[in-house]
């Protein structure tokens, strides 16, 4: 093999590889959907750079092509993965599929060095066989890890299962329960933001302890069908659809799709009850309790939340450390379903003042002088006012750091921006999503347009003191 060969099979095999981390790292973050990654991505112009042209270069430039991979497309593709915020996890599903890809390379440019063929087949053909070969064998994993999940739910006696979701709220729903029922129970819940089937069945096998008394789970949806599956698998008995507003409205194009969508947890078969929320439906239903109304006399501020709650004939006084009003809607129906697993009201107004707040929605963090309100995690515009709200209590400078609202519409940004306008003297605009709405309709003291949120950290110590209050409002990463 001559040197020319060489290095036409070392840069091959590089090419490949380079295209595959940047295939499966969209993937993952878009749930494993081609037509996700291709179709709604929200920075399309990273696939021209990072993926047709070099697919254009390696069929146009010949002989030249190792100068442009070496001292531009390699180098680009370097700084690009170490200026991401949510760089690729390398789960076993990504190994898998990166061992495919890399055995598949050598083997195909192996043979195609020793017929001289690889400005044809080197590069296309590992990518499409490692794709499809990765699709297939997960489809595979899939089934047998569902079988193996759904052997291990039934086998656990007396089982009780709660699934929740909604646009909003299904996280602080969960953890709500999770923390007031385990007064009683043995209890396990899907960690973090865990929403998926895929996550949900990973959780049952790796995490489900066998003397689980009640499992809590919250199903989240890009698609029409995806809470119809999620309910398949885990047939709960008990389900809480939360508030429903126009969360990835790019996705199911309408508030009407949005929530058929999230009525398809009704259709569990073992289902005995339902907690709705009365932004979703007001049709009357034997096993269906509704709630978002049963609140009187909220009084939220930067120490806590206390609020009227009606149970039964009961009224409850109820006060949490847990920030934001629009909590005592979820505590709620929290509260609702701990009546129907058999608390007390005493158990639950000890269990509700001992909640303990949610990470990164509306978590309070008191360093240096300074409060830090991280709302990191919360990506609506009802949530967003209210966090907004609350840093209008606060005497001191107010700074925010935000992109906006994320797969939302510019009239609802627009609402997001005149209530930022209202209260805070600093505005960080993270990210190019909504830069351009935001550099043209903020009007406050100071506002920083910062593309690279690597930065922010620093830029933080330079521009806030002792004293101030500081919001981050949903911290979408910045693929997005």
């Amino acid at each position: 093999m001559d040197f020319m060969l060489l290095l036409t099979f070392v840069t091959n095999v590089l090419l490949v590889t380079t295209l595959g981390w940047y295939l499966i790292t969209n993937l993952q973050w878009y749930d494993y959907k081609l037509s996700r990654v291709v179709l709604k991505h929200h920075k399309p112009h990273w696939h021209i750079i990072y993926f047709l042209v070099p697919f254009i270069a390696y069929y146009t430039t010949a002989q030249f092509f190792p100068i442009f991979f070496y001292f531009a497309l390699l180098p680009a593709t370097f700084v690009w993965h170490k200026k991401l915020d949510k760089q690729l996890v390398l789960t076993w599903r990504v190994k898998r599929f990166l061992i495919l890809l890399v055995s598949l390379t050598l083997f195909q440019n192996v043979l195609c060095t020793l017929k001289d063929a690889c400005e044809v087949y080197g590069v296309i053909m590992p990518l499409a066989l490692a794709y499809i070969g990765s699709v297939v064998i997960e489809k595979f994993l899939f089934m047998a890890f569902y079988k193996e999940a759904k052997k291990k739910l039934n086998s656990i006696k007396d089982l009780e299962v709660i699934c929740i979701t909604g646009s909003y709220g299904k996280t602080s729903i969960k953890n709500f329960v999770t923390q007031i029922l385990s007064q009683k129970y043995r209890v396990h819940a899907t960690p973090r933001s865990v929403n998926t089937i895929g996550g949900i069945m990973r959780d049952v096998n790796e995490s489900l302890p066998d003397d689980t008394e009640v499992y809590i789970c919250e199903a989240g949806a890009r698609e029409i069908g995806d809470i119809f599956e999620i309910t398949s698998f885990l047939e709960p008995q008990v389900v809480v659809v939360g508030k429903v507003g126009e969360a990835h409205i790019e996705y199911f194009k309408s508030l009407k799709n949005i929530i058929a969508t999230k009525l398809e947890i009704m259709q569990s078969p073992r289902l005995k009850k339902a907690y709705i929320h009365n932004s979703v439906t007001d049709e009357p239903h034997e096993r269906v309790t509704f709630f978002g109304d049963g609140i009187s006399k909220v009084e939220a501020t930067l120490e806590g939340t206390t609020f009227r709650m009606k149970l039964d004939d009961e009224v409850l006084k109820l006060h949490t450390n847990v920030l934001g009003s629009f909590q005592a809607n979820n505590i709620e129906v929290a509260v609702q379903i701990a009546k129907t697993f058999g608390l007390s009201q005493e158990e639950i107004v000890k269990a509700v003042a001992k909640l303990d707040p949610v990470q990164h929605r509306l978590q309070k963090i008191v360093a240096g002088g300074k409060i830090i309100l991280d709302d990191g995690y919360n990506g609506n515009i009802d949530g967003m006012k209210e966090s907004i709200r609350l840093c209008s209590l606060h005497s001191g400078r107010k700074v925010i750091v935000t992109p906006g609202l994320v797969e939302s519409s510019e009239e609802l940004n627009l609402e997001l921006i005149k209530e930022i306008n209202r209260v805070f003297d600093i505005v960080i605009v993270t990210g190019a999503l909504n830069a351009k709405l935001f550099e043209k309709n903020i009007n406050v003291k100071k506002k920083i347009m910062l593309s690279d949120k690597s930065k922010i950290q620093d830029l933080l110590a330079s521009q806030t003191a002792s004293g101030d209050i500081i919001l981050f409002a949903n911290d979408a990463p910045n693929f997005i």
